[in-house]
């Protein structure tokens, strides 16, 4: 009866219409794409400037790097370990992109139009389709709404900035770490990647009074590669034992 129920669902998911991945991909869109006018205030604030808060999203177009970019200048931070920050925050994209390129399998001329829109919520939109048809569907129906709402808000904040005052009163800095946190928890199902975001979250927030602004964020790129060592060990030491 169970593998009878599982293989209903797969069926029903594999006749998704067209409306409902559209329906869920605008809902998506919409939603974070909404968040970019709180990068254009937060930008403004830090002291970039109308046009260079604008190209970075239309450039950019990466939302928690934006966000750590912007925030390690207001802090402080020298404009290299800002980038440096935002750059590796931004190589995760990286990653989706060799998934969706196997998923969506489109042609050479249309890959590098495709790729600034790979980011963590076109890339999970589309991963979550029972089909390449909903996936190509959903990743462009997501890009498309995203980039257009993003980059209108965030010219929007931006010129809203003066008149809402003191920028850091409003909190509104926290937004976009808060949306990709918000994508990121559900897909954390391993004991590994938890074991990755927690002691990432404890590296950040731990180094941030000693180090200077940008640098904690280099630092919590360790845990991965401490946590895997840490696996691959604990592997191995079993291994062993059971020898």
């Amino acid at each position: 009866m169970a593998e009878q129920r599982a293989l209903a669902e797969l069926r029903a998911d594999a006749d998704k219409p067209d409306a409902v991945v559209v329906r869920d991909a605008l809902g998506v869109g919409v939603a974070v794409g909404l968040s970019g006018f709180a990068f254009g205030v937060t930008s403004a604030g830090s002291g970039l400037t109308l046009g260079q808060t604008c190209a970075l999203s239309l450039l950019v177009f990466t939302g928690a790097s934006q966000f750590a970019l912007v925030g390690a200048l207001a802090a402080g931070g020298s404009p290299l370990t800002a980038a440096a920050g935002a750059f590796f925050l931004g190589v995760r994209n990286a990653f989706y992109g060799l998934r969706l390129s196997q998923l969506l399998s489109l042609t050479r001329a249309l890959r590098p139009f495709a790729a600034q829109w790979v980011i963590d919520e076109t890339a999970a939109v589309a991963l979550a389709q029972p089909t390449r048809r909903s996936a190509r569907i959903g990743f462009l129906v997501t890009g498309l709404s995203l980039y257009v709402l993003w980059n209108l808000t965030t010219l929007l904040g931006a010129l809203g900035a003066e008149a809402l005052g003191d920028t850091d009163a409003w909190g509104l800095d926290a937004a976009g770490p808060a949306v990709f946190l918000a994508l990121l928890a559900p897909m954390l199902r391993s004991m590994t990647e938890r074991a990755v975001a927690a002691l990432a979250v404890l590296l950040g927030v731990g180094l941030l009074p000693v180090l200077p602004a940008g640098v904690p964020v280099l630092v919590a790129a360790l845990a991965a590669p401490v946590v895997l060592w840490a696996d691959g060990r604990r592997g191995g030491d079993a291994g062993e034992g059971e020898r």
